[in-house]
């Protein structure tokens, strides 16, 4: 399987040209602060989060990049969680979904949340941290 990569010419507005249309996501108006709080409740989806503000290599990132060695469906149902709380973006390509932080929107509508997260460390463990990475922060 040989990889293509293609080059991508930056629009007006810091996005590449081209990309498909985001997956349905709230507006940055309609972006609420507990949907935020409950979808960053869970170690795993903060470090999610945390990955692609401070690690970030590309304009957004398929899910095989984070390095997780969760099953496919309960990744899927984080990041949707993520999504529909407005923290991140995701468009299809193809049959991949690529995630980018809406770090613009939530700086904008909840100035200092994201230094939070930033300064966040996920919490230590005796086995990697698998079982910490899935548990609910109560």
């Amino acid at each position: 399987m040989s990889t293509v990569r293609k080059t991508e010419s930056i629009a007006v507005g810091g996005e590449p040209a081209n990309l498909p249309a985001p997956l349905p996501e709230p507006a940055i108006a309609d972006l609420r602060l507990e949907a935020i709080f409950g979808a960053l409740s869970y170690p795993l989806r903060l470090t999610i989060v945390r990955k692609l503000m401070l690690e970030a290599q590309e304009y957004d990132h398929p899910c095989g990049w984070f390095g997780f060695d969760r099953p496919k469906s309960s990744l899927t149902h984080h990041f949707k969680a993520l999504r529909e709380a407005g923290v991140i973006r995701q468009r299809q390509y193809g049959l991949e979904r690529r995630s980018r932080l809406r770090s613009e929107d939530l700086e904008a509508r909840f100035p200092g949340l994201l230094a939070l997260v930033a300064s966040w460390q996920p919490p230590s463990s005796n086995n990697n941290g698998s079982d910490l990475l899935c548990a609910k922060i109560s």
